[in-house]
């Protein structure tokens, strides 16, 4: 998923949810991130208000939730097509540990973060050897 900017990524999460609401088909991508957005309730009343796709202050108690539900896709993503290598093998033991997938992302979106925080603050291309490196310390 990219997007030009956050209004245009905000919208996309919002007609995903409208056509959710009307019961109208989704495509494929439109059904990993219904899946997601299902998971997390608390966001709902973002998706009821379009106010939220302009507001730059979201903010609640887990975050942004609009980056939280991105960081959930981005690491989907990244398990089913196994890249960076190996990311694979560590879902699956952070599963094992933590007893649902969705416990498991949370724990690996805070490496994530980290090195997204990383790469934009260089202005380079995240390190995919330090992400792996940060999530095996996790295990």
């Amino acid at each position: 998923m990219f997007f030009k900017d956050r209004n245009e990524s905000r919208s996309y999460f919002f007609n995903v949810w409208e056509k959710q609401k009307n019961k109208q088909p989704l495509e494929t991508i439109e059904v990993l991130i219904l899946d997601v957005i299902l998971k997390h309730p608390e966001y709902h009343s973002y998706l009821n208000s379009k106010k939220s796709i302009e507001d730059a202050s979201i903010d609640d108690n887990y975050g942004n939730p609009f980056l939280h539900m991105s960081m959930h896709i981005a690491l989907q993503e990244q398990i089913n097509s196994n890249r960076p290598s190996g990311i694979t093998r560590i879902f699956n033991e952070l599963i094992s540990q933590s007893g649902s997938t969705h416990n498991a992302e949370h724990k690996m979106m805070e490496c994530l973060g980290k090195i997204l925080w990383d790469a934009q603050s260089k202005k380079m291309p995240p390190d995919e050897n330090e992400y792996i490196e940060c999530l095996m310390k996790i295990l």
